[in-house]
């Protein structure tokens, strides 16, 4: 089916690409396309120099590639968040989850490790710590896509821009781009010549060296471009480790290295060849949580440890927390890719990227987040790896009246998952003062007749084994055409074609005695469900289930923009999107003792509706952006945790809807910039009987992290102190209303409403040779909660996974 469906649509493209070819050929005396092809040294920002002629100097044209062609933001019938180089280091942005600060509407929270990063725009996004859901939010780096939000977790390097596409954008991007897109563009290899070292020193022992040059390495044929950067921070947590084995009494340190090298090749004018190689590590000890409510079961936890256990009547913001096992965390991240881009002829174009890329994470996580010993994962047999090779080509022809896209892509993306939970000294008898109520250590013994210490041996447990495979195959063209003089309609549809295989490897490294004579022996549901979770239970011994799921789908999007005036551009839209059905790599089953072969779990659906004005104000010095948005998903796929596993539901109905602003304002006074946006999204659960019996509270209420405000506002400003020296200063602010942070909703997980701000000040020549800044990230301390979790095994308790505390520190600067 698969073979067919691909001959068709090679087919289909191949016509197109003849018919577009004829309309080269038949449109060669056109006007050229005025657009700079990428990797040109071209500006993309606001003009320096247009800044310096007058205090009314014009805040310039925006560049961004939201199309997959590089067009005027103003120009573009999509609300795109726009973050230029120097925003980006004015607020700091180090990867994707510092750009939450400065775009309104984007939240990134981080849980057990930085590789369960999830990102929503709009109050939608994927949640969970679960390696086969893939996100709602697609992350783009160099025209590279990156398969799972974690993945796109890390040091960015130098930035030039980042676009942040809001909605749907399944036409152009393709699956798993149905709640939007962040499109990172790094900076490119130039024939000019020059370098930068970048040295910082901050609060908790933080440290980070830099340095980056580029330059021609034959003639004007051939440039490059290096970046290397090492970062260390102490941690902002202090542990208590019981009796161990853990020794570090610190937590959430960093340990970062990254490195990315670049050529780019010219061999005649219509050619270029941008190749990019990058390598990064990772080495944390990272994460932990502290209980923000401690339940009755704590008293069981201070009775089984040594230094009392878990946290009682503190405040979580104190970051003192308890954890016997190491919490060490991993990542291995690299790849290569190469980007083509050759002018066929004045009107028609050819870009091609070719990428593979390699990422490894492993972390140990003490489960039950306290000093007793009773759960915990070893970081060596808990990891995953990807291996994911893309190509994309695209044919791309400009006229007067027609700018058409046609495009192919294929991926090839490799999972191997382990997975491993094991029960530690004191988990028999845990689960013996608990069914006891207290009063007897070695109850579980009493009900399974088992000798005491042989029901759940310390040291034993789940050791599961995951290969994952997904092949898709998409061909997809988007096409605007003038149908007056500024009246443009855009036309897009996308076929994706895709199969997903999964084998998964369940044993039990004990055999699972203790759940086998709980069933045997019908214990109540309650003991039943304490002794035989799916860690202990018989039923994953030593058994493989091999899973198959095809797919195809098709996507699209119409736009109709009209400029209304040279000042005013108006436009309205509809698209609709997918994120691809999967299969849940955990645990599943129907009842103790029965395991669920099934694990796959629906495609999630999306259908938007946006109504918009673009508008150039003042002479240029103002740019405001405003939209309205009405979007609903269909079998929306929340991933939520039980307890002791994680279960992928499909809900029937999500909706989102509101308004997006963004402002950017040239002053008029010499340097200064304000920039401001927000966004306000309704984003609740239609009306659907409960699906698990922990997701009650569902129904008709706001999704999870679905704040309805959220909103940014900072400033850029270039003042001169002498003849020689200027002052730099730059702030951003965000603030976000109240939201729940937990997957069923529970009252006792809100977020109340909190505020950023980060800030920078500093000093420079006019030449721009060296500065200075002394800079600080959540100035005001600002205490608020990326996760509420249920405690694992520890009912009424809560933990903590908090945001990071004010860090603040002084970076110099030397640039040749």
């Amino acid at each position: 089916m698969m073979l067919r469906n691909t001959a068709s649509v090679f087919a289909l493209a191949a016509s197109m690409m003849a018919a577009s070819s004829a309309l080269a050929q038949d449109a060669a005396s056109a006007t050229p396309s005025s657009e700079a092809q990428v990797g040109t040294d071209v500006a993309t920002t606001t003009s320096a120099a247009a800044e310096e002629r007058s205090p009314q100097a014009e805040t310039g044209d925006i560049i961004v590639t939201a199309q997959k062609r590089e067009q005027s933001l103003q120009d573009v019938p999509i609300v795109v968040s726009v973050i230029n180089q120097q925003q980006l280091e004015a607020a700091g942005v180090r990867d994707v989850k510092d750009l939450q600060t400065i775009t309104p509407g984007l939240n990134v929270t981080s849980s057990t490790s930085p590789a369960q990063t999830s990102i929503r725009i709009r109050g939608v996004g994927t949640i969970g710590d679960n390696p086969g859901l893939e996100s709602s939010v697609g992350t783009i780096v160099d025209g590279v896509y990156r398969a799972r939000s974690g993945v796109a977790f890390g040091d960015l390097g130098e930035l030039e821009r980042v676009e942040v596409l809001k909605g749907p954008q399944s036409t152009l991007f393709g699956k798993n781009m149905s709640a939007g897109v962040i499109n990172v563009v790094t900076a490119s290899p130039s024939f000019n010549p020059s370098a930068e070292f970048v040295g910082s020193y901050g609060n908790y022992n933080a440290w980070t060296v830099s340095g980056a040059a580029t330059g021609a390495l034959i003639g004007d044929t051939v440039a490059g471009r290096i970046f290397a950067l090492k970062r260390e921070r102490d941690g902002f947590w202090k542990v208590r480790t019981g009796a161990g084995p853990r020794t570090s009494d610190r937590a959430d340190n960093e340990n970062n290295w990254t490195v990315r090298a670049q050529l780019l090749i010219r061999p005649t004018d219509a050619i270029n060849v941008r190749l990019i190689g990058d390598w990064s590590e990772r080495d944390e000890d990272c994460c932990v949580n502290a209980p923000s409510i401690a339940g009755p079961t704590a008293a069981f936890i201070d009775a089984l440890a040594p230094d009392a256990g878990t946290v009682r009547n503190g405040d979580p913001f104190d970051r003192v927390t308890y954890a016997n096992r190491p919490t060490d965390f991993r990542i291995r991240d690299r790849g290569v890719s190469g980007q083509v881009d050759w002018d066929l002829s004045d009107n028609l174009s050819l870009t091609s990227i070719t990428a593979y890329r390699f990422y490894r994470s492993n972390s140990g996580v003490d489960v039950d987040y306290s000093s007793a010993d009773l759960w915990y994962r070893g970081s060596e047999g808990n990891s995953n790896r990807f291996k994911v090779f893309s190509q994309e080509a695209r044919l791309a022809y400009n006229s007067d009246r027609l700018n058409s896209i046609l495009g192919v892509f294929y991926a090839d993306e490799r999972l191997v998952s382990r997975q491993n939970t094991f029960f530690g000294s004191d988990y028999e008898r845990y689960f013996g003062l608990l069914l006891s109520g207290g009063t007897n250590g070695n109850a579980v013994s009493a009900l399974t007749g088992l000798p005491v210490g042989t029901n759940f041996v310390a040291n034993t447990g789940q050791r599961d084994f995951h290969r994952h495979r997904a092949s898709s195959f998409a061909v997809f063209t988007d096409n605007t055409f003038t149908l007056a003089e500024g009246l443009d309609l855009t036309l897009g549809i996308r076929y994706t074609d895709e199969v997903k295989r999964a084998t998964s490897r369940y044993t039990n490294t004990s055999p699972g005695n203790a759940c086998a004579a709980a069933i045997a022996r019908r214990l109540p549901t309650a003991a039943l469900s304490a002794i035989c979770s799916p860690t202990a239970d018989v039923a994953f011994n030593d058994v493989t289930i091999t899973q198959r799921r095809p797919e195809n789908r098709w996507a699209g999007s119409a736009k109709l923009q009209y400029r209304i005036s040279p000042q005013v551009m108006a436009y309205g839209s509809y698209a609709n999107g997918f994120k691809s059905g999967g299969f849940n790599l955990d645990r599943a089953r129907l009842a103790p003792g029965v395991l669920n072969p099934d694990t796959s779990f629906a495609t999630e659906k999306v259908e938007s509706y946006e109504l918009g004005t673009k508008t150039t104000l003042l002479d240029r010095r103002l740019f405001a952006n405003i939209a309205g948005f009405y979007q609903t998903y269909k079998d929306f796929q929340l991933n939520t945790y039980t307890g002791v596993s994680f279960v992928v539901t499909s809900i029937p109905k999500v909706t989102s809807k509101g308004v997006d602003l963004d402002l950017l304002f040239n002053t008029g006074i010499q340097g200064l910039t304000l920039n401001a946006g927000a966004t306000y999204a309704d984003t609740t659960f239609g009306d659907f009987p409960p699906p698990l019996p922990n997701l009650t509270r569902l129904s008709g209420n706001r999704l999870p992290y679905a704040a309805k405000w959220n909103v940014t506002g900072g400033f850029t400003s270039k003042q001169p102190i002498t003849d020689d020296l200027n002052l730099r200063a730059s702030a951003s602010l965000k603030w976000s209303s109240r939201y729940n942070t937990g997957s069923n909703l529970d009252p006792l997980k809100v977020q109340e409403p909190f505020a950023i701000l980060n800030t920078r000040i500093g000093i420079e020549p006019e030449n721009e040779a060296w500065s200075l800044e002394v800079w600080a990230q959540n100035l005001t301390n600002s205490q608020f909660y990326q996760v509420i979790v249920d405690q694992p095994l520890q009912t009424g308790t809560y933990g903590a996974f908090l945001g990071q505390p004010r860090l603040y520190g002084v970076t110099g600067r030397v640039r040749f």
